[in-house]
């Protein structure tokens, strides 16, 4: 199956009201684990690359490639997206979308408003010529992503206005609202703007995203999903799945120096933590 846009995987979750996972790429070993959980749950997938991610792994055009490949190999069946995460610029964007990726977010939260609806605009209107969706936040999502660090006190909820007049100004795909969550382990205990959530979905009616999935009670996930929001993001269980796991290779065999033997073990478990997420999130059989 070719990979596609976000777009209607996700207006079809936002209806029958459930959530698909974004799950980050860092390397060869989650692009493996996350398309064989997927096609194993029958659920679609969209597959995160942040700017400094893609650098590591050689570019945007060995992710495009890599993916392709696998999915190729492995006779992937289900929906696959490949998505910008938190695209600094339109330069950036452009690149991806050439590229081949079928998904872009253009983060320009941190400008003004006036701003932030421009380079949006101007993404949405190269993005839709090739088939690709769109994705833009309002509001600043606390924790550390990539090099942008957001503090406890930087952090902003989105006001329910704006977000209105960004959607309709810029015909934007997918909306992600800062509403509380944070990027990285929560410090306390998350605490999502629920009022707010409900309140902007009644405005925009479109699918929301929920950046930071890691921590946040599965209680807490349902309720969001009840309010619109149909991908949920998630980065930090799987690096730490991942962590533990071959931290625990390496502790019981010292001596072991063949990377197969340690990142083999890492690889099931971000698949064992994809899987869980999907059942989590309801998207398991939704392909």
């Amino acid at each position: 199956m070719p990979l596609v846009s976000m777009k209607e995987m996700l207006e079809k979750a936002k209806e029958e009201r459930y959530g698909v996972g974004q799950f980050n790429l860092n390397n060869l070993e989650y692009a493996q684990a996350i398309l064989q959980a997927a096609e194993e749950e029958q659920s679609p997938v969209i597959l995160g690359v942040s700017e400094g991610a893609g650098r590591y792994m050689g570019g945007f055009n060995v992710v495009v490639d890599m993916v392709k490949a696998l999915m190729k190999s492995y006779g992937t069946t289900v929906p696959v997206a490949i998505h910008l995460d938190h695209g600094s610029s339109f330069e950036k964007c452009a690149e991806a979308i050439h590229a081949g990726f079928t998904s872009v977010m253009i983060d320009a939260s941190h400008d003004p408003l006036e701003d932030n609806i421009a380079v949006t605009r101007k993404v949405v209107e190269l993005a839709h010529i090739h088939g690709v969706s769109v994705e833009a936040e309002l509001g600043r999502v606390g924790g550390q992503e990539d090099d942008i660090i957001v503090d406890d006190a930087e952090a902003a909820y989105a006001i329910p206005s704006e977000c209105k007049q960004l959607v309709d100004e810029t015909n934007v795909d997918v909306f992600a609202p800062a509403l509380g969550s944070v990027h990285g382990p929560y410090k306390g205990e998350p605490n999502l703007g629920f009022d707010r959530m409900e309140e902007i979905m009644g405005l925009v009616d479109k699918p929301l995203v929920l950046h930071g999935g890691t921590g946040i009670p599965t209680a807490d996930i349902k309720k969001a999903i009840s309010f619109g929001t149909a991908k949920i993001n998630v980065n930090t269980e799987n690096q730490m799945a991942q962590g533990k796991a071959v931290r625990q290779v390496l502790a019981e065999q010292p001596e072991q120096y063949d990377p197969r033997k340690y990142l083999g073990p890492g690889r099931d478990a971000i698949k064992e933590t994809v899987i869980g997420k999907m059942r989590e999130f309801g998207s398991s059989q939704k392909a």
